[in-house]
């Protein structure tokens, strides 16, 4: 099938490659501008940008989609379906109705819950133990398009953000697959979306990193996973803020939450709200490296009891 693609981060490069190794006709890759990126603000391309170079596709970077530009090169490459992966743009619905199959998403959650930005580190966030990606027919208001195809996938207990987005990837280009192929063979389905029951998950910020103790180590743990790699969760630890990256469950306590309970070769041991206790594994202090808490305790004094 000739399949115009768009998106821009890693997630959306497991997508395109499974496009590419199937033998679809990609006639084009729309990816995001290039930024300045780290210290030196060296122009920094996408991950999907990368990826489609390298495989010698045409690649196309509009600054907007509702100036006609956008619009000109989808009617020049005349593509039969649009397929869409976390590209980050809006597309006007002159662009979504132009190919003969129209334009799907692969959006990593099991719609309708979890539309918008951010819904992988929401799903853990909300201490869920199930996910899933979802291929939908793209509509004018955002994530509530019919539905094509779905998988689903248990969250680990201990599987961060990052982690679930790198299954998610190639679970959503395997779901992707299968839907190309009923949509060239006439079998897809559509299945309206329950919109009474949609769920919203807004992009991220530094706002949700800081700990709060009394919450339950579930909670906690669950915060410090669904933060990672960023914004990630913080919290002070002998009067030092840390970024917190794994934590591990501990025992029952009487302490007050947000109470060391013990400092070691295991971690941090804090006290949570619901009587339990967390312990910090790993962290990394401001202006340090990640590492495990047990070396970080080495170089600093952590009080027990307070």
């Amino acid at each position: 099938m000739r399949i115009l693609f768009m998106g821009t981060p890693d997630f959306a490069v497991a997508s395109l490659k499974r496009l590419v190794e199937d033998g679809h006709d990609v006639c084009g890759v729309f990816t995001q501008p290039d930024r300045p990126k780290n210290r030196g603000m060296k122009m920094m391309f996408s991950p999907v940008k990368e990826y489609a170079l390298s495989q010698g596709l045409s690649v196309y970077q509009p600054l907007k989609m509702r100036d006609g530009e956008a619009l000109g090169i989808v009617q020049q490459l005349q593509p039969e379906l649009i397929v869409v992966a976390a590209y980050g743009r809006i597309l006007p619905e002159e662009i979504l109705n132009a190919p003969k199959y129209g334009s799907i998403n692969v959006h990593s959650s099991l719609l309708p819950k979890y539309r918008g930005a951010a819904p992988i580190n929401w799903a853990i966030l909300d201490g869920l133990d199930e996910t899933g990606v979802t291929i939908m027919y793209m509509a004018k208001e955002l994530d509530a398009g019919d539905i094509i195809h779905t998988a689903k996938t248990a969250i680990g207990i201990d599987e961060t953000a990052q982690e679930l987005t790198t299954r998610l990837a190639e679970l959503g280009a395997q779901a992707l697959a299968e839907t190309v192929e009923m949509l060239a063979a006439g079998t897809a389905v559509r299945t309206q979306q329950d919109h009474s029951a949609h769920t919203y998950a807004p992009m991220l910020s530094k706002e949700l990193s800081p700990i709060d103790w009394t919450r339950s180590a579930r909670q906690i743990h669950d915060q410090v996973r669904g933060l990672i790699p960023w914004p990630c969760a913080t919290t002070e630890v002998g009067g030092k803020r840390v970024k917190v990256f794994a934590t591990a469950f501990g025992t029952e306590t009487n302490a007050a939450a947000g109470t060391v309970v013990a400092a070691g070769k295991q971690g941090i041991e804090i006290a949570c709200g619901d009587g339990k206790t967390l312990l910090i594994t790993q962290l990394q202090a401001e202006g340090g490296k990640r590492m495990a808490a047990a070396d970080y305790l080495r170089g600093h004094s952590v009080q027990v009891g307070v």
